[in-house]
């Protein structure tokens, strides 16, 4: 053999050793007891809420906020992974790093294709929350500001903008969140920023000078829910044919069934002014989603969200080890008008089916049903009801934890006291989740990873998304109708795994 050869196939011997190694590191990092297997989660530590969610060039940005040292809540920066479907990510490296003006929280992206920054066409730039820890330890008000950074090469390297912060603090606490977009009707970049129990609403020509044009908060509005926080507003067109203004705005506590929620509004917007026309409406019912904001430059203008899907009552307790938090499935918006107003229907994104194959399906299946042996820990359940009252879903184990979801006339009730673990903290179990129901239910749609389950019923008009951690795959399925009423459709399906593939 050659020298050339012999060093040839060396390097080609070293080139598959290090890509085993990869292999199996990534193998193990995603197999953990509870790790989600098709819902994004970092490789480790910490994370919270969905930033800059942007499409471009056929990548989806998802960069989140980050602690890269410890498994709780820390100095942020923000994690970066993109994704071809919204479905397999590939992780990349830390995008934005805290620095002399503070910790990097929460913000948006934006692709500006006219280059009114004059950072360069199509530059990605990120608008973010400055949150200066040492003014906030001082017992001043005045701690976070707005900055920018761009991007000249799709988010794979960040320069921040050198005469940061671009919107300074008025003062005011709680100071946060930009959300970013470009207003085709002004042809300004509008802002809208939560500030403590309200939004303000800013615009700007070229994303470094803003001027504030008004707050939003509601008159006769829920007086209970604390600070507000990520929010987001874009237009989306109704399938009656209008065009609506939709403002989402995310709660950190005392959300409908405790802590953290996220709810919208539906209205008009006119560059200056949001002015809702119908009472706010809860996003999701459940006890984990939250910070839910929309993808920008999506084709199509389709409207696609995301979601934290924890709490912060216990997001920090939860029995995880190596990470901590993982997204919500993303879900594509739809705006509907019945008798009652507007609303919203959330539907799991069309590529999500490619992951879903088979195990059962049935066009008329008789109550009580049993399906024993089935791993639920990966699987997607869905049916419709003829007569929708007093139905009960429940997934079981050996040990005899059950997690239950039971549809009365005008409810849905989820019920972990009995899931698993629950220990680590006096919130996670104590008492059942509540969804109030204004219609006839006829469609069920379930899907469950490692440790959870989101919910959606009538093709997505109401949503529920709760964790749950049982020390044993639930295996068993039972379904209960009131007078035996059989059910229709029974599909299950399990959920192929997103990360086998490398990365």
């Amino acid at each position: 053999m050659s020298f050339c050869s012999y060093t040839k196939n060396k390097i080609v011997f070293f080139i598959c050793l290090f890509s085993f190694i990869c292999l199996s590191q990534n193998q193990r990092l995603y197999t953990e007891q509870y790790r989600p297997q098709f819902h994004f989660s970092p490789p480790s530590k910490w994370m919270n809420d969905p930033n800059g969610l942007v499409y471009l060039n056929g990548y989806y940005h998802l960069f989140y906020q980050y602690y890269p040292d410890g498994v709780v809540w820390g100095p942020m920066h923000w994690g970066h992974a993109v994704s071809t479907d919204l479905l397999h990510w590939k992780n990349l490296a830390i995008a934005l790093y805290p620095d002399k003006l503070g910790w990097i929280f929460s913000g948006s992206a934006v692709i500006d294709k006219n280059n009114t920054a004059g950072f360069g066409k199509d530059a990605m730039i990120a608008v973010f929350t400055y949150h200066n820890d040492e003014i906030w330890k001082s017992g001043k008000k005045n701690t976070e500001s707005q900055g920018i950074a761009y991007s000249l090469d799709e988010g794979k390297t960040w320069t921040k903008y050198k005469e940061n912060p671009v919107l300074n603090n008025s003062g005011e606490q709680d100071f946060r969140d930009p959300k970013v977009f470009w207003n085709e009707s002004t042809h300004k970049w509008n802002m809208v920023l939560a500030v403590g129990d309200k939004i303000k609403i800013w615009s700007s020509t070229n994303l470094k000078q803003w001027q504030f044009e008004s707050d939003f908060k509601p008159i006769n509005d829920l007086k209970e829910l604390g600070v507000w926080e990520c929010p987001d507003l874009f237009p989306i067109k109704a399938d009656s044919g209008e065009t609506k203004w939709v403002m989402i705005v995310n709660h950190g506590d005392k959300a409908l069934n405790g802590g953290s929620g996220t709810r919208y509004f539906v209205g008009d917007f006119d560059g200056k002014t949001f002015s809702n026309s119908q009472p706010a409406i809860w996003m999701d019912n459940g006890t984990d989603f939250y910070a839910a904001v929309t993808y920008s430059n999506v084709p199509d203008n389709k409207r696609i969200l995301l979601g934290w899907m924890s709490n912060w009552q216990y997001a920090t307790k939860v029995p995880t080890e190596v990470w901590r938090s993982a997204m919500t499935l993303p879900r594509e918006l739809e705006l509907t008008k019945d008798k009652n107003g507007y609303y919203l229907k959330q539907k799991m994104i069309a590529p999500f089916q490619s992951l879903a194959k088979p195990i059962l399906e049935q066009e008329k299946v008789a109550t009580p049903f049993e399906k024993m042996n089935l791993d639920l820990s990966q699987a997607e359940i869905t049916f419709g009801v003829e007569h929708p009252t007093n139905v009960i879903v429940s997934f079981s184990n050996s040990k005899g934890e059950v997690f239950s979801i039971t549809l009365t006339d005008n409810q849905l009730v989820t019920d972990r006291r009995n899931s698993g673990k629950k220990d680590f903290s006096d919130a996670f179990a104590s008492k059942v989740q509540i969804m109030p129901i204004k219609d006839k239910i006829t469609s069920f749609q379930l899907i469950l990873d490692k440790a959870s389950v989101e919910i959606l019923l009538n093709q997505g008009k109401y949503s529920m998304t709760n964790l749950f951690f049982p020390t044993e795959t639930y295996s068993n399925l039972n379904i209960i109708t009131k007078d035996n009423t059989p059910i229709t459709d029974l599909k299950i399906k399990s959920i192929e795994r997103i990360w086998d593939t490398k990365e």
